[in-house]
């Protein structure tokens, strides 16, 4: 090869590199360019993220205390033992912080602890809680201990506690941590992971207010993730405290009351909608939902007889029974089927085509009219003018005082019942209406279902003189009304009919406990065991402010065991304490 090729490739060689020195600056120049100018604001902010820290602070919770400033649901101070995993896992670590934890009262053995991280653990730096709930004599121990600022540092947080327990359980409700589905339902909002919500009764439905707003404090830490200085910080702001129309006297006398019977007991200011008492039986304690529930607890709040977590104030649906007699009597005088004078004869049966249907007296009541009927409790006259009625008029009648239809009691978990009729059986049941369903349903049985709440609502607008109320319970929402749509003349019948009933009537006894109410007994059939006893009555007579339900579950009779209830009840409302007993005196002796 003579020189000249050789230094023609020589020299091409030459240019070759130079070529691809002159790509490679090109490219560090562009890629500089790249992330030095395009991507700058989105590396500083990554690199910030690696130095700061945002710790978002949980609001306290409001406080919901009774009508006379007793605490129903309070929040106290608590502490979590922290410590980051990078930390716990050095070499003689794990063995030093069981050993801190044991001889200070808290005790997690080495496995424990091992579990505890491995099960929270998902970054170095992110801390993990290893004992949780502790007092602040425990953590001001804790912290003394020469060893415990090696791995570990507390967290104070704020725990929910109900001091009324079971009292208020179905009307206070409880908090419990956020699901993953009700974190994506509420998306949109402040919630996070690990906060914790209202899950049932007043802590649910006025959960916004209750929450309050959380707080947030960015902290510069080192490459270790411990604490350099404080960049900023915006405290927690506390939620709304809520005032309760709920008298805690009443509801542990309610719960005195009714004992070990199933049912609820339901009472209402009738001129404004506030309710007084709401008490369910059986009940539960809330707290452990809060602080850690056993398996025994859970297993005895989902036994699927007792029901302890149902509020059958609300959600309870029941056959009125006789109780619903005031409705029927005022759809037969309403539309001119019978007028006062008009008298039904009750032999102590009522027969339709080849079917008998009984009246509760076997003997008969005689010759009836409507207020002796609702007196008497008379089954065959509401029999008799319930079928020249018809069961359209009468299901227009039953709406009117609201039944079929929620009462919009600010509480989760209110059913509306059922109205029932043709339309409702033909489409449910797949059957014609027969002339003996609205021989069952002028009674309040058959298809017909009612809640307590909604039986309270429609007592208490006969009691008012025509107004249904919305019930209420806390007692900043303003009183709420609708007409009933009944004439003022048919109310006094039906307020002369229940004073009937509680004077000289088959509830008479719950006029023998301090004060003189009106009001309707009820016994309604089940199907599962002995009949509901039902009872629905309002005092004082001259001026009416308080309307009481009760219904006990098997309690046989409506008379004898709600309406005692029922009348002890209002004494305790209007006159302010408990009935006693006359104590009898002894004859004396020679």
């Amino acid at each position: 090869m003579s020189d000249r090729e050789i230094r023609y490739s020589i020299d091409r060689r030459i240019r070759f590199l130079q070529f691809i020195v002159l790509l490679t600056v090109s490219l560090l120049v562009m890629s500089l360019f790249f992330f030095q100018v395009i991507k700058a604001n989105e590396y500083v902010r990554l690199a910030s993220q690696n130095r700061l820290r945002i710790i978002r602070m949980a609001p306290p919770r409001g406080t919901i205390t009774d009508s006379k400033g007793a605490p129903l649901a309070v929040n106290v101070r608590t502490f979590s033992v922290n410590g980051y995993p990078v930390d716990l896992q050095k070499e003689g670590n794990i063995k030093l912080v069981s050993s801190i934890l044991i001889r200070n009262g808290i005790p997690i053995d080495e496995e424990e602890l091992k579990k505890l991280i491995e099960k929270q653990y998902s970054a170095p730096y992110r801390a993990i809680t290893v004992a949780s709930n502790l007092t602040f004599a425990q953590a001001a121990e804790l912290i003394t201990d020469k060893d415990f600022s090696e791995a570990l540092f507390l967290t104070p947080v704020w725990k929910r506690t109900y001091p009324a327990g079971n009292f208020t359980a179905h009307v206070v409700g409880y908090v419990a941590e956020i699901t993953k589905e009700e974190l994506e339902a509420k998306k949109d909002s402040m919630y996070r992971g690990g906060d914790m919500i209202g899950k049932n009764g007043i802590e649910a439905w006025y959960d916004e207010d209750l929450q309050g707003l959380p707080g947030e404090e960015v902290i510069e830490v080192d490459a270790r993730g411990r604490k350099l200085r404080d960049i900023s910080y915006r405290p927690p702001r506390r939620g709304s405290d809520t005032v309760l129309t709920i008298d805690l006297a009443a509801q542990r006398y309610a719960a005195e009351l009714i004992g070990n019977f199933r049912g609820a007991v339901v009472a209402m200011d009738v001129n404004d909608g506030s309710v007084k008492c709401l008490y369910s039986s059986p009940s539960y304690d809330p707290n452990p939902f809060t602080w850690g529930i056993s398996n025994k607890e859970w297993a005895a709040l989902t036994d699927h007889k007792e029901r302890p977590m149902m509020n059958r104030a609300i959600s309870g649906a029941y056959p009125p029974a006789s109780t619903f007699k005031i409705i029927t009597a005022t759809s037969v005088l309403e539309n001119k089927v019978v007028n006062t004078g008009t008298t039904v004869r009750c032999p102590g049966y009522f027969e339709l085509g080849d079917r008998r249907f009984r009246c509760w007296q076997r003997a008969g009541h005689g010759s009836e009219n409507v207020l002796k009927a609702l007196r008497d409790s008379c089954d065959v006259y509401f029999y008799q003018t319930a079928t020249w009625l018809g069961i359209d008029r009468l299901i227009k009648t039953a709406a009117k005082y609201g039944v079929g239809e929620k009462t919009g009691i600010d509480l989760i978990g209110e059913i509306s019942g059922i109205i029932a009729g043709p339309q409702w059986k033909k489409e449910r049941i797949k059957e014609n209406w027969y002339g003996g369903d609205t021989v069952n349903y002028s009674i309040g049985q058959g298809y017909v279902l009612m809640t307590p709440i909604q039986l309270l609502r429609a007592y208490a607008a006969i009691a008012n003189g025509g107004k249904l109320p919305r019930p209420r319970i806390n007692s900043k929402t303003p009183p709420e009304f609708e007409k009933l749509d009944v004439s003022p003349e048919i109310i006094k019948i039906m307020q002369e009919g229940l004073l009937e009933v509680a004077s000289t009537g088959t509830g008479r006894r719950a006029s023998s406990f301090g004060v003189q109410i009106a009001g309707k007994t009820g016994t309604a059939q089940n199907a599962h065991g002995e009949d509901h006893a039902w009872f629905a009555g309002y005092a004082p007579i001259d001026k009416p402010r308080y309307a009481v339900v009760v219904i006990a579950e098997a309690g046989k009779g409506g008379g004898a065991v709600a309406g005692p209830i029922v009348g002890k009840m209002l004494n305790f409302l209007i006159n302010g304490n408990k009935y006693v007993e006359p104590v009898p005196v002894k004859p004396k002796t020679e």
